[in-house]
């Protein structure tokens, strides 16, 4: 099936017109010079692993791509791997009761399959730009897909530590790519035959690189995708013993592994879009399928009992719906994934859905790209309890019920979305430079934007224009003529009598006045889509416009027990432009978290732009949520550099200043309560 894909804003991009479904990964094309620097010791930058499994191409890679074999791999010798390891432990996950009415939990759920960058050019840390695809609707989604490989750079693609860390914190799991192309986009037979190649004990070697590299950078499988033609039907008796084995490995090692339905049993390629006879034993040796987009609704019933008949779960096969090129606007038969009158047939899978960023218009913003992407998850009625229309797109919050990881304390949110237009620290602006980085992203409100009131209805966003700490907050909008509750999270958080709850919040210019109760609720409604009933808890008046950031310090102390939602209530008579920083609920006091220790420079690279630095630490006791950076200007300041999850990070075009010997910097712990620790120090002289 040839499928036209759209022109993607990075200009590295090619459009081409893919054969198949997974076939779009030849896409992601060699980065030019200036987006992919070559990773490596030194003080160059590092980016996100890739590699071929054994052989390399003939000839020489392109600008800004480095060849490397999995087989060569070590990671004791791999440069990079401190810079690309996730720190977060995948979280737990709950499922409160829905908002939606005809949202259903147990039943479908959602795989998304997401370029981030082309195969070379994914930065092991963020990179200096707020236009970045920030997936934050972790709530809906199962499983993350790290999309990518192609010939001229590398066939798999481990994820980069900033994507897993954010999913890790919202309880959803991410697999590396392992693509083979098609002959046409530059697919080999020899790099499958590499792949599922055996030793001389007869054991496959490369299935034992997979699992090393998913253990070692902290990730949680593979996507196994192979669509180079040719093959015959002993070399797909070698792919399923591969599965089976690269499966045994993963399952000893808490991995996972998905194949797409491209190769069959026979060695052929031939996309079924269907489970059936040909891919049934490749399926029963993974853990779920994608399936290709040639489904029909008899094909998807009919795989759904073969499933079940097989004593799997139909909801362990993933339908495919291609989003790339037209988004929303895409023509999709609800009814044969997810029929309203039934149980849902099978889970489903959005292929590229950051279509929600890259069909913005240049000069997009991060605004724009979050109106958009909500319109996606929540639909046009952007309020996850209210039923989509009859029709067209069927977003997921009106048919899969969201999960949450807010479940202990202490918990706490800065609203922060993993990208901004600055950084802010204690509402100051400690860099001006735009960054993004979602290892730094909180959790987020799963269920946005529930609004209740008796009267009008103003918008609720994430606002890029002023925050607490990190880049965003959340603002709320509006002229209100009755009081306004907002849903914010859906928890399972113990609240004792110690239990302490805090609102860091403020009013912007041009709003009135406006009271602010906490809204806590001690039970979940009985059915999807009745309201939540909250108790309130007052937590002041704020006076008009622009009066500064303010903490409410909030002590609920008779509602002790299991709360199940969190939210706030705004009441005011006239214009409000309410704006909350952050939210914290903990137990007792909050002692500051130990200091990291042995800040050192290990690399340092000069160039026209300025010296990239490469530093490291050792972690500091307990367990931060991050590491924050600055440096140490001469006058004394600070200025935020980044942050990580983990103990490694690059430093771009560091400059000298003025009279300056040596540039200073520090690095600190930041804990849940985002309180910060003393700092190391460390030095690069000039």
């Amino acid at each position: 099936m040839n499928r036209p894909l759209p022109r993607p804003a990075a200009p590295t991009r090619r459009t081409v017109v893919l054969a198949g479904a997974g076939t779009a990964a030849a896409l992601l094309a060699p980065a030019s010079a200036a987006s992919a620097a070559p990773t490596g010791p030194g003080g160059r930058q590092p980016y996100a692993s890739y590699w071929f499994p054994d052989s390399l191409p003939a000839g020489e890679p392109g600008d800004g791509v480095t060849w490397r074999s999995l087989k060569a791999w070590r990671a004791a010798s791999d440069p990079d791997l401190p810079f690309n390891t996730a720190s977060v432990p995948l979280a737990d996950r709950f499922t409160p009761v829905p908002v939606n009415p005809t949202a259903r939990a147990g039943q479908a759920r959602i795989s998304s399959l997401v370029a981030f960058g082309n195969t070379a050019g994914n930065p092991s840390q963020g990179s200096a730009t707020a236009d970045h695809y920030a997936l934050n609707h972790w709530a809906y989604i199962d499983e993350l897909v790290f999309w990518g490989g192609s010939a001229g750079e590398g066939l798999i693609l481990a994820p980069n530590a900033p994507v897993v860390d954010a999913a890790h914190r919202n309880g959803v799991p991410v697999l590396g790519t392992v693509f083979l192309p098609p002959v046409h986009h530059g697919g080999d037979l020899r790099w499958t035959r590499d792949l599922v190649q055996r030793d001389a004990a007869g054991r496959f070697p490369l299935a034992a690189k997979l699992v090393e590299a998913a253990l070692a950078y902290g990730f949680d499988g593979w996507f196994i995708n192979a669509e180079t033609e040719g093959g015959d039907a002993a070399l797909g008796a070698e792919m399923l013993a591969f599965v089976t084995d690269l499966r045994a490995r993963g399952r000893s090692a808490g991995l996972r592994i998905t194949w797409y339905d491209a190769m069959t049993v026979r060695g052929e390629v031939g996309w079924q879009g269907a489970l059936n006879a040909q891919n049934e034993a490749l399926f029963e040796q993974a853990d779920s399928m994608f399936v290709d987009f040639r489904w029909t609704p008899g094909t998807l019933a009919a795989s759904g009992e073969r499933a079940e008949t097989a004593g799997r779960s139909r909801y362990e096969l993933w339908a495919g719906v291609d989003v790339e090129s037209t988004g929303w606007n895409r023509s999709v038969d609800w009814d044969a994934i997810i029929p309203t009158d039934r149980p849902h047939t099978v889970s489903y899978g959005f292929y590229r859905p950051e279509w929600t960023l890259n069909h913005l218009p240049e000069g997009r913003t991060p605004a724009q790209f979050h109106a958009a992407d909500q319109q996606f998850w929540t639909g046009q009625s952007l309020d996850p309890a209210r039923p989509g229309p009859a029709g067209g797109w069927r977003a997921p919050a009106t048919a899969v019920a969201d999960r949450s990881t807010v479940d202990r304390l202490p918990f706490a949110s800065t609203f922060n979305t993993g990208h901004g237009l600055r950084w802010y620290e204690n509402g100051r602006i400690t860099s001006a430079a735009e960054w993004n980085h979602l290892g730094l992203q909180d959790r987020l409100p799963g269920r946005r934007w529930v609004v209740r009131t008796g009267g009008r209805t103003p918008s609720v966003a994430f606002d890029f224009d002023d925050a607490w700490h990190g880049g965003s907050s959340l603002l709320v909008d509006g002229e209100l003529d009755a009081p306004v509750t907002v849903g914010l999270y859906g928890t399972r958080l113990p609240f004792t009598r110690h239990t302490v709850v805090e609102l860091t919040h403020r009013t912007d210019a041009g709003s009135g006045p406006v009271t602010v109760e906490l809204a806590v609720a001690r039970r979940e409604p009985e059915r999807p889509g009745d309201p939540i009933a909250y108790t309130y808890v007052p937590a002041g008046e704020l006076r008009a416009g622009c009066a500064g950031w303010t903490t409410s310090v909030l002590r609920p102390h008779s509602l002790a027990g299991t709360v199940r939602a969190l939210g706030v209530r705004l009441t005011a008579a006239g214009p409000v432009r309410w704006r909350l920083g952050a939210l914290a609920v903990r137990d007792g006091a909050v002692p500051a978290p130990a200091a990291p220790s042995a800040l050192r420079v290990t690399g340092a690279s000069p160039g026209s732009d300025g010296t990239g630095l490469r530093l490291r630490w050792h972690r500091a006791p307990g367990n931060p949520r991050h590491y924050e950076l600055h440096r140490v200007l001469p006058d004394g300041t600070r200025r935020f550099l980044g942050g990580t999850c983990g103990t490694a990070f690059f430093v771009p075009g560091v400059r000298r200043e003025p009279a300056e010997k040596a540039a200073r910097f520090q690095v600190r712990a930041v804990s849940e309560l985002y309180t910060t620790s003393g700092a190391a120090t460390t030095t690069h002289r000039w």
